[in-house]
C-alpha cells in the first residue's frame, strides 16, 4: 500500500513538473511575441501553418474553402505582422451531365481570405498579430496555352477593421470589403492581375465614393 501510494505522489509531481515547465515556455513564447521578437513570431506561424495544412477540416468549412487554406504558403513575417500567399480557382458542379461554374476564382477567394483572415487574427497560439497580408493568386493561360499565376485579390486585414466584422453573420464578400480587399474586374466581370504590393484605393473605398 506504502509503495503505491508513493508512486502516485511521483507520478504527480512528475506531471506537475511538465506542466510548469510548459506553462513557464508558453508564458516565455507570449512575452517574447509581444516584444515584437521576429523569430519568436516566425517559428509559430510556420508552426500553425503546418499545423492547418495537415488537420481535418473542420465541419463548419466548405471543402473548397479548406483546400484554399492549406495551400497557404508564409512570404513574410514582422514584429506585429504576417503576409501570407494562397491559391484559389474556380469550383463547378455537374449540372444535368455538364460542369457548370458555380464560383469564380475571385468568389473562391474571398471565401477563402475571410477564413484564413480570422485563422490568422483569432487562432495563432501566444501571438497577437496587428495585421495580416493576404495574397490570393489563380491560374492564367496566355494564348499559346502557357500557364502562369497571378495575384487577383490582396487583403491587408487590420485588428481595428476586424474588430467591426461579424464573422458569423457576414458573406465573404461583405467581410473582404470590410477589411479592403483590393481586386480588379475585367469588361466581362472577370478577375484580373494585380500588384499585392501596389498601394490603391480598396474595393470598400471605391463603394464609399460611389455612393
Amino acid at each position: 500500500m506504502q509503495w503505491a501510494i508513493l508512486a502516485i505522489v511521483v507520478l504527480f509531481v512528475i506531471f506537475s513538473w511538465v506542466i510548469i515547465q510548459g506553462t513557464r515556455a508558453a508564458i516565455a513564447y507570449r512575452k517574447a511575441a509581444s516584444a515584437g521578437d521576429v523569430d519568436v513570431i516566425r517559428q509559430v506561424l510556420e508552426e500553425s501553418v503546418s499545423a492547418w495544412c495537415s488537420i481535418k477540416r473542420p465541419k463548419e468549412v466548405a471543402p473548397d474553402v479548406w483546400r484554399g487554406v492549406q495551400s497557404m504558403q508564409l512570404l513574410d513575417v514582422g514584429p506585429d505582422y504576417a503576409r501570407v500567399g494562397l491559391t484559389a480557382e474556380s469550383e463547378y458542379k455537374l449540372v444535368e451531365g455538364r460542369w457548370v461554374e458555380v464560383a469564380s476564382p475571385l468568389e473562391a477567394g474571398m471565401a477563402i481570405t475571410a477564413r484564413a483572415a480570422d485563422m490568422l487574427l483569432y487562432e495563432l497560439p501566444h501571438v497577437k498579430l496587428g495585421s495580416a497580408q493576404i495574397d490570393v493568386y489563380t491560374t492564367f493561360r496566355d494564348t499559346s496555352g502557357e500557364s502562369s499565376r497571378s495575384c487577383i485579390l490582396s487583403t491587408i486585414a487590420g485588428r481595428e477593421s476586424a474588430r467591426e466584422v461579424d464573422w458569423d453573420g457576414w458573406s465573404a464578400r461583405d467581410i473582404v470589403e470590410a477589411l479592403g480587399g483590393r481586386y480588379r474586374l475585367g469588361d466581362a466581370g472577370q478577375a484580373l492581375p494585380i500588384d499585392p504590393d501596389e498601394v490603391t484605393v480598396s474595393a470598400g473605398e471605391r463603394a464609399e465614393a460611389t455612393g
